[in-house]
């Protein structure tokens, strides 16, 4: 095409008269500028070269390791936090905000997208945090306290359960029904007092779990009344009593 102006004309090079870039034999020689006549000149278009192509799957792999690479160290940098705070009971609210600001680093870096599809979510996982004053027990006496307190969970049966330690040694189960894959509503069915004795959970018994974060060792979940959940894996050939 040519550029003009009242004074001059400029008209670009005829096609067989394009400069080639590299030898024919090069390893770049997938590089071209291959040209299109149209009407009044000619048009020119690039092709990728395998090359580009090969430095952009580089820098795709590179992105996949740099993110598990920040995974790693912000799952430290929320460990380290919690451990003086008694799985929340001993966080002030200046705590809890910034326990909040890190798990929000750790969500945005998750490396599981559809965690109900993932085997690293089945299994039993101890929880290390959480901001449920309830689950803490917070209003009885610390020897009245369930020293720990598990959950397991099986997403081939669909199937929960929370479990608390000594002195008290309390179970619920629920059955789950997916909303997405990262999302599950809860129907609690079956309380267990004192782990032997079974009471029926009533139909209002009902709540939901969204797990934000999930790999192998570590799993963040938040509820359905804004409750935040940090649990560690110990058992995952565990299986809920269906």
């Amino acid at each position: 095409m040519a550029l003009s102006t009242p004074s001059t004309t400029v008209t670009t090079t005829p096609p067989h008269h394009l400069p080639q870039l590299f030898h024919p034999h090069s390893s770049l020689s997938g590089v071209s500028f291959p040209a299109k006549t149209s009407t009044g000149g000619q048009q020119v278009t690039l092709t990728q070269s395998p090359i580009l192509k090969w430095r952009a799957n580089v820098s795709f792999f590179s992105g996949l390791l740099n993110k598990t690479k920040d995974a790693s160290s912000i799952k430290q940098e929320l460990l380290d936090a919690i451990a003086p705070l008694d799985r929340g009971a001993e966080a002030s609210p200046e705590d809890q905000e910034a326990i909040e600001q890190i798990v929000r680093k750790l969500e945005a870096a998750n490396p599981t997208k559809e965690p109900l599809k993932s085997p690293f979510l089945d299994g039993k996982w101890e929880l290390i945090y959480t901001t449920s004053q309830s689950i803490l027990q917070t209003k009885r006496p610390k020897f009245l306290r369930s020293r720990v307190n598990y959950q397991a969970i099986n997403a081939d049966t669909l199937r929960a359960q929370n479990m608390e330690s000594f002195p008290t040694f309390n179970q619920v189960t629920a059955d789950l029904t997916p909303v997405n894959s990262r999302k599950v509503a809860v129907k609690f069915d079956y309380f267990k007092i004192l782990g032997l004795i079974p009471v029926k959970a009533p139909d209002t018994a009902r709540g939901s779990l969204e797990i934000t974060y999930l790999d192998e060792e570590l799993r963040v979940s938040r509820g359905d009344k804004g409750n935040l959940f940090v649990l560690k894996m110990i058992d995952p050939s565990y299986r809920v009593p269906v």
